[in-house]
């Protein structure tokens, strides 16, 4: 073997071996021990005797600089929630094994933005299984089962977030590691150079093969943070490397024979980027992850500086393939996140998120990892080399056992040792025989090993059954015996059991040089490994003989790795290499990269800019010995040599005190606002349990803004195949949170796509997902409500509005309730509010299947996720069921409160009005306020004179309908806004004390001529009356019997009932029984029906409100939990749809409706059910001298098509009356089909349709114009 280079180690001054220990003659191999500073810090050996105890939360938090930073977290985690990702970093490293923690903490270390993408889960020592029952769930099986022309069977088993991961080929397989930290978690921690005949081979790059120790500053470099040592000589003796040594004596290679460096530490302290490592307890457990804090994998080095220097870490989130962006100033990296449970559903493939990357992209996800990732981006339009997957090896791995051997080996690893002798790492001894061979390609190490503790019942069984077994040179009967009695004495007593067969049990490792024909492909969307020659034949034979010789020499068996029977008779390797192989000519003719292990474009020397692989897929051939030293050294050197060529400056230089991985990094970049949000969600959930689960809806979009309904807009998306779908993840991270906040909020990531708007996916990040918020626009329900901010690859940003809606409308019906849960009523917007699409997304039965498979929680303790998940299904159940059973919900009685009110312009002044029989009324003005709002452009008047409006209210209800101030936009306002004076008068039978007198409804006609002789004295105009309901009747009588002159009036606008009053069906109903119900509420209750109401109201007062629980009139639409609205619909029938109302106005009913005299609910009753008004004596006032006085008035009829106080027909007999009369000239009737009675102007939207047509209308009247009858939009 040539000259190793000098490696940097930790630790203080070592003593030389003594002179009792073996002292092999200074040779090559030797080298490699001697070229390390003899600085190793060594503690008492007594400390070791009790074995790998985990690493603890208090370990942890002792560690750290702030003790009191872990809080309630056991272990660190410096990878953050994938919600917290950006959608642009300067840098994207791919991977986070040797290769990818190099490029992160060098990138970082150069100020780059830095992102890493790990497929695997964060654990720290103390986190890693240690049995079987633990191991096995982390095993995740993937590639292709078929050989020798077989047909190619999928065989994809297990979580591919794993900790082990088992990649299956023809020819050989494969076995690696998934995690942060990628294998350095699991492998045997070997730092030895390639040596440099290896490196002298043709396939490697002339910039390398021309000057091997050109690497030797990379080496170095990394052993500069890996700091590897060897096991010290002062330590615990251990029998499997005695029996090694033994072996290597017995077999005349005493001199190869040597402890190799690891990266375990020896001591406690701090490591080169400011970890606090523990003393290797010797478990042996390195297979499996050892849980000590001895091991310096990148999770304690590497890793945690890219960490301190700004790098953010993202787990679970498996690269798929990269491509430029849209603009091709960017790298777009593709991945499938795992998290949530994502992958339950059949197109996770599919829907993509992805980050982008302006600088750089690093593929270091490993050789089979990233060589998938090249061919699929291949597959994607990546133009590539046609040598990617090509040229691939196993590193010449042989794995075999001496089996039963006449020494205890005690090669098993055990978590807890106790007083146990101890094991060691898993390898502490090589026979280096690289330098020994004429034939650099014959060259190989041996080096013993150890079980983990997971395999140790197993492995007996699995031994015993291998084939080919070959037993020891002089196997007599003495041998036959004793074998026999080991047999028994392990499956008697265990594995551990010192005279036993498994503890007397050698393993061996061998890396040697293999015929690099391995290739990767692709077979039908998956990855297919073939080893086309494992090694060659004759030189495999050669090194499975000296096994067998060595075995021999300590009297055990020789079996092949028994994963060799389990596998189909098939090695298996822990170091693939290759797939992206450097190029030996600079071209992508013999190589996929570069020396510097950029990607080739094609055949040629053009490499695309920014995309660099820094993992072992880029070494060209078999090593013949461990890989991550030379992984490692070769990623130092493309980052620096890429950087470089950018004019890039790393800091080498200066280093990290004390890391406290609880607290937060020397260097972070802002957060976005909506990022700090999300922090906050998460942090303030430290301590509590959430749920988390996944939800794919999908449905059509109508690209556009021209059609306003939901439905009608998917159905024509729909025509047009204008698909859309999400795979959103939700996460609340408290479900305590959650329930108590006002939001009900989670947040929300994943993928939108709708191919009309964006050929890539749109990214979702930090979302909300807001559970059963109140729904402020609409009377009386519920959200499900879906606020999303919608990247696209080209950096389009969109809104997503959606919600679900959870009402009344589900009342007693299963279907109705399943289709509001899974039917999300969408707007996509641009950030100017503008609407860019509109449809339906809804959750097919498949796809709720898997949303109830991705159901899960978080949280640290078992009761506390149960607890969450009961919390969160009561939360939800409880929720739905109260709208399910919308009638038996609380009753809402009215509050003192004004939540929801907007700020109006008050009044200008309040008269107080006297009637010509004395009674006194007050009345609002409003003028309108130039200098806040300037006046609208309008038609109206004679040389641009405005007449007054006067708006006459209703029966128990007040200027507030017209100057509603739960709404953005009342009748006031609008008026105001185009220059218009209001009065509105508050008559004997409103929302007044006077109304609990014997007033009635003839008798307010008295205070509307009131009103108008008031405006009349201030103005000489005519004034345009406004009148709803009792109001409209009121000035009907007035108009009718002489009181109110009609030449008052400009125009008027009667509002659902005029002259021609007639109830719908179920006021006519009331109306029209044996005993009238005035009556009866006079003797057993009163005279006054007050609609408003509170809980500690008299006995009868509480049980009608109970009663009237169950008296919606119309759909389960109508049906909500208010008590003012119950008792007014009782009174006067239903007032409103309650879909025209938001929930402030509901909410706060008590304060816009008051109650009703007996006497003038009699007469009101006499009016509707007879069809024409009355006076206070009944008689009707549809005379021929009456109906003459309205001659000339130009009337505009409004009327609610839902209007379940009266029934719609009653303003069209109005309507054709007058036309009869008068020909139809200065007549027009506008019905607003979706709308009931007060909704006309008390409705969110009135400012839309019935405002604009009632001064349409004034605009006509006083230019003299038309009419007809009309069909309003409602």
């Amino acid at each position: 073997m040539s000259q190793s280079p000098p490696l940097v180690p930790n630790g203080g001054q070592h003593p030389p071996p003594s002179a009792s220990a073996p002292q092999p003659p200074p040779s090559v191999a030797q080298q490699v021990v001697d070229s390390l500073t003899q600085d190793i810090l060594h503690a008492d050996p007594a400390t070791f005797a009790e074995g790998g105890i985990p690493l603890s939360e208090n370990d942890y938090a002792h560690s750290s600089a702030d003790t009191s930073a872990a809080g309630d977290a056991k272990f660190p985690r410096i990878s953050r929630p994938v919600p917290m990702m950006r959608v642009e970093y300067d840098v994207v490293v791919v991977g986070s094994g040797y290769g990818g923690a190099v490029a992160a903490s060098r990138m970082a270390r150069a100020g780059k933005s830095v992102c890493v993408l790990e497929l695997g889960k964060e654990r720290w020592p103390g986190e890693y299984p240690v049995g079987l029952p633990e191991a096995a769930p982390e095993l995740h099986v993937s590639g292709n089962k078929g050989k020798n022309g077989e047909p190619v069977v999928d065989a994809t088993a297990g979580d591919p977030t794993g900790l082990y991961h088992l990649v299956l080929g023809e020819g050989q397989n494969a076995f690696v590691a998934n995690g942060l930290g990628g294998t350095s978690l699991l492998n045997a921690n070997i730092f030895l150079p390639a040596d440099k005949r290896t490196l002298q081979l043709p396939a490697w790059p002339n910039e390398i093969s021309a000057s091997p120790a050109s690497l030797d500053k990379y080496y170095t470099r990394a052993a500069s943070v890996l700091q590897p040592v060897p096991y010290p000589n002062d330590f615990p003796q251990l029998k499997k490397l005695s029996v090694l040594e033994k072996q290597a004596e017995l077999m005349g290679q005493k001199e190869q024979f040597y402890r190799p460096p690891q990266t375990t530490s020896f001591t406690n302290g701090l490591n080169s980027s400011g970890i606090e490592m523990r003393a290797s307890t010797l478990s042996g457990q390195d297979c499996t992850g050892v849980n000590d804090g001895s091991k310096g994998s990148v999770l304690m080095n590497y890793l945690p500086d890219a960490w301190n220097w700004g790098a953010e870490l993202f787990c679970e989130c498996e690269v798929r393939y990269v491509k430029r962006d849209p603009s091709n100033n960017a790298w777009l990296v593709l991945f499938a996140w795992h998290g949530d449970k994502r992958s339950k559903f059949e197109n996770f493939y599919k829907e993509l998120m992805w980050v982008k990357a302006r600088d750089f992209v690093f593929l270091g996800a490993g050789t089979l990892g990233t060589t998938e990732i090249l061919l699929r981006s291949r597959n994607h339009g990546l133009k590539t080399s046609p040598e990617v997957g090509r040229g691939m090896s196993g590193n010449g791995d042989i794995l075999s056992f001496g089996y039963n051997t006449d020494f205890e080996v005690n090669s098993i690893g055990r978590e807890d040792p106790e007083n146990h002798p101890p094991v060691g790492p898993t390898i502490t001894g090589v026979i280096d025989m690289r330098d020994t061979m004429p034939d650099v390609l014959d060259g190989y190490v041996l080096e013993e090993g150890a079980a983990p503790e997971a395999l140790a019942k197993l492995l007996q069984g699995m031994l015993e059954l291998m084939p080919g077994k070959v037993y020891p040179e002089n196997y007599g009967l003495t041998e036959k015996l004793r074998h026999l009695f080991s047999r028994a004495e392990a499956r008697l007593l265990g594995p551990y059991s010192p005279g036993g067969s498994v503890n007397r049990t050698q393993i061996y490792l061998i890396m040697s040089h293999d015929s690099n024909e391995a290739t990767l492909t692709l077979e039908n969307g998956k990855p297919y490994l073939r080893f086309l020659g494992v090694g060659r034949s004759e030189h495999v034979k050669e090194l499975n003989e000296m096994l067998a010789r060595a075995t021999s020499k300590i009297g055990g068996t020789l079996v092949n790795s028994p994963f060799y029977a389990l596998l189909g008779e098939e090695e298996i390797t822990v170091h693939p290499i290759g797939g992206a192989n450097m190029s030996s000519d600079g071209t992508g003719r013999n190589g996929a990269t570069n020396h510097f292990g950029e990607v080739f474009t094609g055949t040629g020397e053009d490499v695309h800019p920014g995309l660099v692989v820094v993992d072992g897929s880029v070494i060209p051939c078999a090593l013949g010995v461990n890989p991550f030293a030379t992984i490692t050294a070769l990623a130092e050197r493309s980052v620096e040599g890429v950087a470089a060529k950018r004019r890039i400056r790393i800091d080498y230089a200066n280093s990290n005190s004390r890391l406290n991985l609880f607290g937060s990094p020397m260097r972070s970049f802002p957060l976005t606002r909506d990022m700090a949000r999300a922090q906050h969600a998460i942090s303030s959930a430290a301590g509590k349990s959430g749920i988390r689960f996944t939800e794919v809806m999908e449905g059509y979009l109508y690209i556009g803004d021209d059609i306003e309904d939901f439905q009608v807009a998917a159905d024509a998306a729909e025509g047009s195949s204008t698909s859309a779908r999400f795979l959103l993840s939700v996460d609340s991270y408290s479900t305590q949170n959650l329930i108590e906040r006002s939001n009900h909020a989670a947040l929300a990531t994943g993928t939108f796509a709708c191919g009309a708007l964006s050929r890539d996916p749109f990214m979702v990040l930090r979302g909300e997902v807001q559970f059963f918020s109140l729904d402020t626009d609409v009377a009386d329900g519920k959200n499900l409500a879906y606020k999303l901010d919608l990247l696209s690859s080209g950096g389009e940003l969109l809104h997503f509005n959606g919600y679900k809606i959870i009402d009344s409308k589900i009342a007693f019906s299963a279907s109705k309730t399943w289709k509001a849960t899974t039917t999300l009523y969408v707007t996509l917007t641009r950030p100017d509010k503008t609407v860019v699409a509109r449809g339906v997304l809804i959750i097919p039965w498949r796809n709720f299947v898997s949303e109830l498979a991705s159901f899960g929680q978080t949280g640290s303790t078992i009761s506390g996720r149960i607890g969450a998940t009961v919390d969160f299904l009561g939360y939800f159940a409880g929720q739905t069921a109260g709208y399910f059973f919308s009638p038996l919900r609380a009753l809402q009685y009215p509050t003192l409160t004004t939540n929801g009110y907007y700020q109006k312009q008050p009044p200008t002044e309040v008269v107080t009005l006297t009637a010509q029989d004395g009674i006194q009324t007050f009345m609002h003005v409003y003028t309108p306020d130039f200098t806040s709002s300037p006046r609208q452009n309008n038609q109206n008047g004679v040389n641009g004179k405005l007449p007054p409006i006067l708006m006459i209210p209703g029966a128990a209800v007040d200027h507030q309908i017209f100057a509603l101030p739960t709404i953005p936009k009342n009748a006031v306002d609008y008026f105001l806004a185009r220059g218009y004076t209001i009065y509105i008068p508050t008559h004997r039978v409103g929302r007044t004390p006077l109304a609990k007198s014997t007033q009635t409804t003839f008798s307010a006609r008295l205070d509307i001529k009131a009103a108008l002789e008031h405006i009349r004295r201030e103005t000489p105009s005519q004034v345009y009356v406004i009148a709803h309901c009792a109001g409209s009747v009121a000035l009907g009588c007035g108009l009718l019997d002489g009181t109110i002159p009609a030449s008052w009036l400009k125009g008027l606008t009667a509002s659902q009932v005029f002259i021609s009053p007639r109830f719908a069906r179920t006021n006519m109903l009331k109306a029209n029984l044996p005993l009238p119900l005035p009556k009866v509420y006079s003797k057993v209750v009163g005279e006054y029906f007050d609609c408003s109401t509170s809980p500690t109201d008299s006995l009868p007062q509480r049980l009608m409100n109970q009663a009237l629980r169950f008296y919606p009139v119309g759909s389960t639409a109508e049906i909500c939990n208010s008590a003012v609205c119950h008792r007014a619909e009782l009174v006067f029938g239903r007032l409103w749809c309650h879909s025209g109302l938001n929930e402030a106005t509901h909410a706060n009913l008590g304060n816009f409706l008051g109650g009703t005299n007996m006497r003038c609910l009699t007469h009101l009753m006499r009016m509707g059910s007879s069809g024409y008004v009355m006076d206070n004596e009944f008689t009707s006032l549809i005379t021929g001298v009456g109906l003459k006085r309205l001659e000339g008035l130009k009337v505009q009829f409004v009327q609610g098509g839902k209007n379940a106080v009266y029934e719609p027909e009653n303003t069209l007999t109005s309507y054709e009356l007058l036309r009869e009369e008068f020909g139809s000239a200065g007549y027009e009737r506008v019905v607003f089909e979706d709308r009931g009675h007060l909704d006309c102007w008390m409705g969110k939207s009135a400012y839309r349709d019935v405002y604009p047509t009632v001064a349409n209308h004034i605009d006509e009247v006083m230019s003299g114009g038309v009419t007809g009858e009309v069909t309003g939009k409602g």
